[in-house]
């Protein structure tokens, strides 16, 4: 028995009470938001952090699916233009699946899946299953991003498509789960919640043949 462990201090455990907000200002309010807070927080240590500032940048919440033929064993990706990725001097058209933003505040994770997939691939998803939510990036970002998997029929999958107004010009690729797996391993997939998808699909793939 490892008697070291009893000797060690207790270690606290903070939750949202322990962050004290003493002010806040939105700073840009465009197509997303940015807002300035001042706050302090409870130390592991002991006592207060002093006060200080950080920009929040808020772009909602969003959701996202992986569409999945498990007869077929192959999944439909989207490939679009996407301007974080070049001025991140990554590929400007990034492989990723379906996704979009929470539009209303009583609209489920679920149905904007749901939507998104009928403007983004021209699919109508089946079965659905939620594979994880995650926080996109909580240094200085309040976006929470819910992952699905959905059956559909690949064979239905093809074309261009996207929302004109929203200047969306999206092309679909239907590819082996092998296939999208090998991009993955070769770093051609750089969106993360297609990464978190497709890992998770690879871990998961037999269960889901068999259903």
């Amino acid at each position: 028995m490892d008697k070291t462990s009893n000797s060690l201090p207790t270690q606290p455990t903070f939750n949202r009470q322990d962050v004290e907000i003493l002010s806040t200002k939105t700073v840009y309010d465009g197509f997303f938001k940015m807002v300035k807070y001042r706050l302090r927080h409870k130390l592991f240590a002991g006592g207060w952090s002093g006060e200080f500032e950080r920009e929040l940048f808020e772009r909602g919440h969003a959701a996202a699916v992986l569409p999945y033929d498990p007869v077929l064993d192959r999944v439909v990706l989207i490939e679009q233009f996407r301007v974080g990725a070049m001025a991140a001097n990554c590929q400007p058209w990034q492989l990723e699946i379906v996704a979009g933003m929470l539009d209303h505040d009583n609209e489920s994770p679920e149905q904007v899946v749901r939507r998104e997939a009928t403007e983004e691939s021209g699919l109508v998803l089946g079965k659905t299953e939620k594979i994880s939510r995650y926080l996109s990036s909580s240094g200085g970002c309040s976006e929470i991003l819910d992952i699905f998997i959905s059956e559909v029929d690949s064979r239905l999958a093809a074309g261009i498509h996207g929302v004109a107004s929203e200047s969306e010009d999206i092309r679909v690729h239907v590819v082996s789960r092998n296939q999208a797996y090998q991009w993955l391993e070769s770093g051609k997939i750089e969106n993360a919640a297609t990464i978190i998808a497709l890992q998770w699909l690879q871990l998961h793939h037999q269960r889901l043949r068999k259903a």
